[in-house]
This record gives C-alpha cells, sequence and structure tokens, in this order.
C-alpha cells in the first residue's frame, strides 16, 4: 500500500504463501487494519465506524423488509401494516431501518462539518473530498426514495413535490420528470421505479465507501492539527502515528457503543418521535396535507429551495437576463443543487495554506456561524412557506453560499493564523506529554 511506510503483511505458513499468491486478501485486511494512523485524533474521528455500521444495518435490515413488501399503490401501505403486525421481529426491523436512516445523516453531518473544520478537503485529499460528498448525495436520493415507499400521505405527496422540480428544468426537464414517474403523475410505475432504485442504490454507496477508504488510506488521514505525517523513513512515521489495531479499533468501538444505547433507546422507547403523522394515513391524491414537509435530513436544503421565490432582487435578475428560462422555481432548484455543489468545491475555494481550523481564529468565527446557520435553516424548513420564515430562509441561504464562495476565499488573503506545531508527535506531547518509551528513550541517550 502507497503512502506513510510500514511494514507490510508478510505470510508464513505454507497455506499462507499459497492463497497469498494467488489472492492477497489476508495481506490487504492486515495492511487495513495495521495502516500507521496520526497519534492525536481525536473522538469527532469516530463517525467512520458509525457510518459504516449504518450502511450495514440499512443493507441487511432492507433486504429483510423486501421480502415482506409489496411495491403496488393498492397494496403498499396493507404490507408496511402486515409487517408491524404480522412478520416476527417485523416492527423491531421496521423501526431499526426507519431509525437507521437517522443516524446515518446525523453522522454523515457531523463527519462533514468535521472534514470542514479541520480542513480534510485540502491537498493531497480532494479526490477522497469529492467521492466522499458523492456518497452523500447518493444517499439522498436514497433515502428520498425509501420515504416514499410506505404509500402515505407525505410519501405521496412528498414525491409529488420532489419530481415535480425537475419540471422546472428548461426543454429537457418534462422528459425528465416523465422518465422517473414512469408517466404524468405519481402512480405505481413511480412506486415501481423507486423501489427498484432504493434497493440498487445502497450497494452502489457500498461500492463508493470502498473507493473512499481506499483513496485516503493512500493520503494517510488528515488530523487536528493538518499536519502531515512525516514519511522520510519508517522510525520518523512511527513517531507521528499508531497502528489502526488494536488503538482505534477499541476506541471506535467503545464510541460505537455509546452511540447504539442512545439509538437502541430511541428505537425502543420513541421510534416514531421523527416520523410524521401524516404518513401513517394512506396515500390519497384527493387530499393534500396542510403543510407537506420532507424528514428532517432534507430540511436545510428544502428551506434553500423556498427561499428563491419570484420577488426576490437575484431571481428577478436571472428572469430577466435570461429572458424567463430561468424563473423562481429554477432558481430554487440550482439553488438547494448549487448548496451541496459549493460544498463539493471547497477544496478550490478554500485558499488559506493553513489546513485545520484550530490555528485560524477568524475561520472559527465563520465556521461555527455556519454550523448554525445549518441549523437554523432546519428548522426554517419545517416551518410553513410564509413570512417571517421565507425571509429569514433567504438570510441563511444567503449566508451558506457566502460562506463558501466569498468568505473561504477572502480569509486566505486576509487571516493571520496562529503558529502550527512542526510535528504530530509535537502537538500529542504538547496535550499528553512524552510516552513512556520515548521518555525512556531520551533518559538512555546520554549514557550511550
Amino acid at each position: 500500500m502507497a503512502g506513510i511506510p510500514h511494514d507490510h503483511y508478510e505470510p508464513k505458513s505454507g497455506a499462507e504463501q499459497w492463497l497469498h499468491r494467488r489472492l492477497p486478501i489476508v495481506g490487504l485486511l492486515y495492511d487495513t487494519l495495521m495502516i500507521p494512523t496520526p497519534k492525536n485524533l481525536n473522538w469527532m474521528w469516530i463517525w467512520g465506524i458509525v457510518l459504516t455500521f449504518c450502511l450495514a444495518l440499512q443493507i441487511i435490515t432492507g433486504i429483510v423488509l423486501v421480502m415482506h413488501y409489496t411495491p403496488n399503490t393498492e397494496m403498499a401501505f396493507a404490507s408496511i401494516e402486515h409487517i408491524m403486525r404480522n412478520v416476527n421481529g417485523g416492527h423491531m426491523i421496521r423501526y431499526l431501518h426507519m431509525n437507521g436512516a437517522s443516524l446515518f445523516f446525523v453522522a454523515v453531518y457531523l463527519h462533514i462539518f468535521r472534514g470542514l473544520y479541520y480542513g480534510s478537503y485540502k491537498e493531497p485529499r480532494e479526490v477522497t473530498w469529492i467521492i466522499g460528498i458523492l456518497i452523500y448525495v447518493l444517499m439522498m436520493g436514497t433515502a428520498f426514495m425509501g420515504y416514499v415507499l410506505p404509500w402515505g400521505q407525505m410519501s405521496f405527496w412528498g414525491a409529488t413535490v420532489i419530481t415535480g422540480l425537475f419540471g422546472a428544468i428548461p426543454l429537457i426537464g418534462e422528459p425528465i420528470q416523465t422518465l422517473l414517474l414512469g408517466g404524468p403523475a405519481v402512480d405505481n410505475a413511480t412506486l415501481n421505479r423507486f423501489f427498484s432504485l432504493h434497493y440498487l442504490l445502497p450497494f452502489v454507496i457500498a461500492a463508493l465507501v470502498v473507493v473512499h477508504i481506499w483513496a485516503f488510506h493512500t493520503t494517510g488521514n488528515n488530523n487536528p492539527t493538518g499536519v502531515e505525517v512525516r514519511r522520510g523513513s519508517k522510525a520518523e512515521a512511527e513517531k507521528d502515528t499508531v497502528p489502526f489495531w488494536p488503538y482505534y479499533v477499541i476506541k471506535d468501538l467503545f464510541a460505537l457503543v455509546l452511540i447504539l444505547a442512545v439509538f437502541f433507546a430511541i428505537v425502543g422507547f420513541m421510534p416514531n418521535y421523527l416520523g410524521h403523522p401524516d404518513n401513517y394515513i394512506e396515500a390519497n391524491p384527493l387530499a393534500t396535507p396542510a403543510h407537506i414537509v420532507p424528514e428532517w435530513y432534507f430540511l436545510p436544503f428544502y428551506a434553500i429551495l423556498r427561499a428563491f421565490t419570484a420577488d426576490v432582487w437575484v431571481v428577478i435578475i436571472a428572469e430577466t437576463i435570461t429572458g424567463g428560462i430561468v424563473d423562481a422555481k429554477f432558481f430554487g432548484v440550482l439553488a438547494m443543487f448549487g448548496a451541496i455543489a459549493v460544498m463539493a468545491l471547497t477544496p478550490w475555494l478554500d485558499t488559506s495554506p493553513v489546513r485545520s481550523g484550530r490555528y485560524r481564529p477568524k475561520f472559527k468565527i465563520f465556521f461555527w456561524l455556519l454550523v448554525a446557520d445549518f441549523i437554523f435553516l432546519m428548522w426554517l424548513g419545517a416551518m410553513p412557506a410564509e413570512e417571517p420564515y421565507a425571509s429569514l430562509s433567504l438570510i441563511g441561504s444567503a449566508y451558506w453560499f457566502a460562506y463558501f464562495l466569498v468568505i473561504l476565499p477572502l480569509l486566505g488573503v486576509f487571516e493571520k493564523p496562529l503558529p502550527q506545531p512542526e510535528t504530530i508527535e509535537a502537538d500529542f506531547e504538547a496535550h499528553y506529554g512524552k510516552s513512556d518509551a520515548a521518555a525512556g528513550s531520551a533518559a538512555q541517550t546520554p549514557a550511550e
């Protein structure tokens, strides 16, 4: 494996040598588990194992649910009730799947914001970052399609509203919308398409996760200082790192146990807390819910979508320049997808030579404002599309784009960063003191 110098797997027995020459799977696992990892990683580096667990949980519970689900508009809702009432353990499997999606997004948002704070997107990890954002987009698509499958009121009308956005795209919008729906409106063909894609996409995500892990194992982990591991020799690298096994595996498993204790408490005692009551009513195309809202993890981008109405000056300018091609609805769609696209472009928008936000005092202020803005947009997305929420959504959306497109590029020019440690070892010793081995080695040096 390329990257940090370290010991590689050496087969010892004849059986190991025979297998290694034909399929070096043991060597791959060894190099993955024993890869040198910066020894100063904090608790914000636990979300990788949580995300891996969530993906496995969603795939396993999803396969079981599929055995009992009927993707037909006449029977979908009843099949969900059948799972809940008649299948052995069906209610628990469904609640694990439902709430597993929420845990998945909690973990991925913390994972993304950790990357933004510590500069995990900077050279040489741009490809790793892009793959991560792509996984996030596929997660959103998978979750949206899964939300449609119970065929409740919010499922049906959520699908109607969101798929209607594609119709706003000039020239090609209506054909795309028809292809996605399988007809002129949300119906049985739509449900079949969403069911098929919802089942397929998690395996695509799993494949991308493997590529994501491969990418950061090639470049090495980032760490809270943003200082790279020394790669001149194996001895130097060992001063900055510890093997992933057992140090971080045990730490990650401990964190996972704590998180799962909370997760199973929610599944056991309040499984429907994050759901919407209207989705426990069978879909009725003739009765529109009073307030259509998506799942909580879509709310920030839903707020951005709704923020750009026909009376917003930037929409008026865009509509005038394009001769009406870009109307308010299309502008909202562009803004929603653009809010994700600017995250993907962060490696090139952040002009600061310093990687970690720990040493960027002005950056910290704007970053925490971004976190607060994200939570604010999440709340606004759940509110009715009326004043004062519309104006507040516009303010929140403006800051989101300003952070990535204006603030990050300018901070790299005007901000004066704090001094950084020369090595990861220096940072580790500043926080935890010298290890016994290092102190013993230093004490023996004069005698030698």
